[in-house]
This record gives C-alpha cells, sequence and structure tokens, in this order.
C-alpha cells in the first residue's frame, strides 16, 4: 500500500501529508493494488519492497536464488552454525539415491571429524587471552573450525536466508528459477510465486486478536471495526508477480550456446590456467561478446575459449553472437555477457565455498560456469593457525573428498 500511494504521490502536485494521500493509505482492501490504478503498475513494481524468509533450501538452490544483480538478503552462516544439523535435500534420482545419500552422509562424518579435531588442535597452537572470557574464547576457535570444516559441506546442504526484493526484481526471479534445470530450484520459484500472490504473515497477528478481543467484549461494534482494521489479510506483491512464467528465452539459448561451445572446443583438453587471470590484452569486441557469450556452457578458461574464438571468421562470430538474441522476446533483459567492454576482467579458478563469498558482491558483472570436479578440490589454508597436515587431518580431508566428489556435479532432474 506505501508503493501504491508513492506511486500515486509521484503523478500529484499534493504533499505527502495531503488528505488525498492519507486517503490512499487507509485503503481498506484485500490487494496491494485497487482494480482502477492500472496507471501505476510500473512505479509500484520499483517501490513495492518484499521481504522473505525462505527455508530449508539446498546451499545450491541459495546460490541459484541469490544470482541477482540486484538482491538484497542475508544468508545463513556457515562459519558461526554447525549445518550437520541442518540436515540435507536429496532429488529424485531413482535409483542412484542410495549413492548420492551415503555420499552425503560421508561427507558429513569428515565434517563432525575434521571440525571436532581442528577445535581440539586450536586450543593447543592458540591459548586463551587472559582478557578474553572462557565462552568467548570457545566461540571464537569454533568459528575457525568451521572455516576449516565447512569446505566439506555438500551442495545438498539445508541452509535458509532472507530476502527484500523489489517486485521487478521478484517478477525476473521467480521466471529465472522457473526455467532453471533442477528441480529444486523450479519447486522453489513454484513457491516464492504463490507466497507473493497470497495474503503475507502478520507478526502482530497474535497480539492483534488479543486486543480486538478485548475491544470487542467492552463493544462489539468497536471490537469488528478493530478487527477490519488490524487483522484484515494484506497482500505484498503486485498482481504482475503472479504472471511470472519459464523464461523460454533463456531455456532455448542455454541449450543452444551449450551445444555450441562443444563443437567449439571439439574435446580439446582443458589446459591449465592461473588461479586469477587478469585479461587486460585488448581484443575485438566481437570476440569478448562472442566468448564470453559461450564461457559459462563449458568449462575452459576463458583464455583458452578466446583463442579459438579470435580463429573464427567475422562472419563465424557474428553467428555465434545471433544465438545470444536469437530467442529473445519484447520483455527479456539480455544475457550478461552482453555487458561487455570492461578495462578490467578476471578469469578466477575457484572452490565453491570461496565463489559464495565472493558471489555476493554483484557491482562486477559474473559469468558463472557450471559445478564441475574436473579441476580437483582446494585445501583450506587459514594463516595464523594449524593446517590440515599439523592437525593430522590431511588424510581424512582428503578421504572425505575423494569419496563424495560426485556432490559437486549435481545431475538436473
Amino acid at each position: 500500500m506505501l508503493a501504491y500511494a508513492m506511486a500515486k504521490y509521484s503523478r500529484s502536485s499534493l504533499t505527502m501529508r495531503s488528505r488525498w494521500l492519507r486517503s490512499v493509505l487507509s485503503v481498506r482492501s484485500s490487494s496491494s493494488i485497487p482494480s482502477t490504478s492500472s496507471t501505476v503498475i510500473a512505479p509500484i513494481a520499483d517501490l513495492a519492497h518484499i521481504p522473505f524468509a525462505i527455508e530449508r533450501l539446498s546451499l545450491l538452490a541459495a546460490i541459484e536464488l541469490v544470482d541477482e544483480q540486484r538482491w538484497d538478503g542475508q544468508e545463513r552462516s556457515t562459519r558461526y552454525q554447525n549445518f550437520r544439523r541442518s540436515g540435507w535435500h536429496t532429488p529424485d534420482l531413482g535409483a542412484q539415491a542410495p549413492t548420492f545419500t551415503a555420499a552425503v552422509e560421508a561427507l558429513f562424518t569428515a565434517y563432525d571429524h575434521v571440525g571436532a579435531e581442528m577445535l581440539t588442535a586450536l586450543k593447543v597452537a592458540i591459548p586463551p587471552p587472559e582478557s578474553m572470557k572462557p565462552d568467548a574464547y570457545e566461540r571464537t576457535l569454533k568459528a575457525r573450525a568451521f572455516d576449516v570444516a565447512r569446505y566439506l559441506l555438500p551442495l545438498a546442504t539445508n541452509t535458509s536466508l532472507g530476502q527484500i526484493v523489489n517486485a521487478r526484481t521478484l517478477e525476473t526471479q521467480v521466471s529465472r528459477l522457473l526455467t532453471s534445470p533442477f528441480a529444486e530450484v523450479r519447486q522453489l520459484g513454484e513457491k516464492l510465486q504463490i507466497a507473493a500472490t497470497e495474503p503475507a504473515w502478520n507478526v502482530q497477528h497474535g497480539a492483534a486478536q488479543v486486543l480486538c478481543d478485548e475491544i470487542g467484549s467492552m463493544d462489539e461494534g468497536c471490537g469488528e471495526r478493530a478487527a477490519e482494521a488490524l487483522l484484515r489479510p494484506v497482500k505484498t506483491a503486485p498482481t504482475l508477480v503472479k504472471y511470472a512464467t519459464p523464461n523460454d528465452y533463456l531455456r532455448q539459448t542455454r541449450s543452444e550456446l551449450t551445444t555450441a561451445a562443444s563443437e567449439l572446443m571439439a574435446g580439446q583438453p582443458i589446459e591449465p590456467s592461473p588461479v586469477v587471470d587478469l585479461l587486460d590484452d585488448a581484443e575485438p569486441l566481437e570476440v569478448e561478446l562472442a566468448t564470453s557469450l559461450l564461457y559459462p556452457h563449458c568449462h575452459y578458461s576463458y583464455r583458452q575459449l578466446r583463442r579459438q574464438v579470435a580463429a573464427l571468421s567475422a562472419a563465424q562470430r557474428s553467428e555465434l553472437i545471433g544465438l545470444g538474441t536469437k530467442h529473445r522476446g519484447r520483455h527479456d533483459e539480455l544475457l550478461r555477457a552482453f555487458s561487455a567492454g570492461h578495462s578490467l576482467r578476471f578469469d578466477i579458478l575457484m572452490d565453491i565455498g570461496g565463489f559464495r563469498d565472493m558471489h555476493r558482491h554483484r557491482r562486477c558483472i559474473q559469468l558463472l560456469q557450471r559445478y564441475t570436479d574436473v579441476h580437483g578440490y582446494e585445501e583450506p589454508i587459514c594463516p595464523g593457525q594449524p593446517t590440515l597436515a599439523e592437525a593430522n587431518l590431511e588424510g581424512a580431508y582428503a578421504e572425505a573428498l575423494s569419496c563424495g566428489l560426485c556432490h559437486l556435479s549435481p545431475a538436473p532432474g
């Protein structure tokens, strides 16, 4: 309703405290947008900020959910909590489900073991300062132990997060989630859409109900008016969210670019590349565009992929670029790969845990490749504290990842 008032305010010369705007704010409706307000739908999409609590979704689904350029939210920290208690999401894998469950259970067993043993090693290596209280000392070292153990968390691990998004971003987010190759993510998109179109949860409902009952016991008519004002269901999202559908532009383009990348590289081996590669050498814009479009749909480094693209003819590169717009509809945003021409471009090879910290910084344009185990895995290195080898955990860590690497390549479904 505030978004509706602000949208009307932008089309009026009246002051915010005018009687007219007060009447807008006092509209009694079960919908956030009166049916007569079609002229202010666009401003409301930008002004309506909707809070969501999203619980028991996998780390994989959380990464997909927050992958928006315009997003505000907070996810549960793997540094301060024991995620063993959270459980995990099991996709519909048919006959492969027991293998999946065994791999996840092995990783969580190693997570418990490495966390406990690293905490013991930290207590030996770092004595408590005299000025620090015992509970603060224990809490600090547990966080450092989780810094190491969380490298073993599978992508199936359940987490939770809160987000505050405007309705326009929510519409594109829901559409993108509905287009995901992962069933859990598609179901998440459906649940977000339902939650956005139903009345919001009123945190004060219980206390308001008691108050209304007390008022009604003294004056029945006054109690009814109080209930109408305090207990009425309120929909917080503009109706445009309920019309979000799977995005054919994303789905068809993703498929065709995956095929194009595979045909271009023709099974070439993945060449070794630095962990961080600054791509500072000049190149024609067409080469950058074509390479950026293909990059998220393969596991080659940007530099190796670009070399193949640069060897193509101008007509072949134009054909690749055309794949990025071939299926675009009137209201579809261009793919991120078209945000080209930046002077600083980095190709970064990193573990999933480190990526999750990098992912939250959205002022840059991020082109993400799919999860894979073809590049191996990282060992946690935390300056100022024992290494895995020093804590006699190197063997247990390597064994756990060798047994559980299958969780890094989740199969769509």
